[in-house]
């Protein structure tokens, strides 16, 4: 399996990898600092640079769906490298950067609104959460406390449970919509303290201040018990 290096250093913007496989559905290699599209964050792109300094774009990430490896897709005309071959992964860090602000925001909007979550999504410059809500939010107290929580500076940590023991406490779990990261052995708990703590395998900023100021762009009606918030930098 490739060794994520996001889970533990979401501030690492290239590495060396060895290529392991490559073939019609991407290119996999042994370590990656690419994120692969899930729990709502879209992959990661950037480039693969080759032994002879050519580069290959990569255009997404994502997760095979039987064997869990990443797969880098390449740009459909590039000149793919060999197994076996010594490579450098990089990032589009720019990028990376606004989605973990952007997806930690969605950590401190879960803290305002005290509701079960029931689908989301993270965009490049904007996001959104579906809240299982009868009633919908004030749009004008959402915005005001969501910023006031975020230039509070909370710190984030990364922390480890067991499979047994999130089973044992399961009002860790926020969204309804999407299952934790189960499966290993162990989960990984994305803590800002003070703020909020939920199980997540996504990349986050290493404080709250971090994400900037943010607007409430739309409060949306989804279903009889389900309102939509969406966010986006200001």
């Amino acid at each position: 399996m490739t060794e994520e290096l996001f889970t533990t250093d979401t501030y690492l913007r290239e590495c060396s990898a060895r290529v392991t496989g490559v073939d019609a559905r991407g290119i996999r290699v042994d370590r990656t600092v690419f994120y692969a599209e899930g729990g709502g964050q879209p992959g990661d792109v950037g480039v693969v640079i080759r032994e002879d300094r050519s580069q290959v774009p990569i255009i997404d990430t994502r997760r095979d769906r039987e064997t869990g490896e990443h797969r880098h897709i390449p740009e459909p005309s590039a000149a793919l490298p060999d197994v076996g071959e010594r490579v450098t992964l990089r990032i589009d860090w720019d990028r990376r950067y606004r989605l973990m602000r952007m997806h930690s925001c969605m950590h401190m909007l879960c803290a305002v609104i005290d509701a079960p979550v029931t689908g989301g999504s993270v965009r490049d410059g904007s996001a959104r959460l579906d809240f299982d809500l009868p009633e919908p939010p004030d749009k004008a107290m959402v915005e005001r406390r969501l910023n006031e929580l975020i230039q509070e500076d909370h710190p984030m940590e990364v922390r480890w449970i067991t499979d047994r023991e999130l089973t044992a406490n399961p009002n860790l779990v926020r969204t309804m919509s999407v299952k934790p990261p189960m499966g290993s052995g162990r989960v990984r708990l994305v803590h800002f303290k003070g703020a909020d703590l939920q199980p997540c395998g996504g990349t986050h900023v290493a404080t709250s201040s971090e994400i900037g100021r943010v607007r409430i762009k739309k409060i949306e009606k989804k279903g009889k018990l389900n309102r939509r918030i969406t966010v986006e930098f200001a």
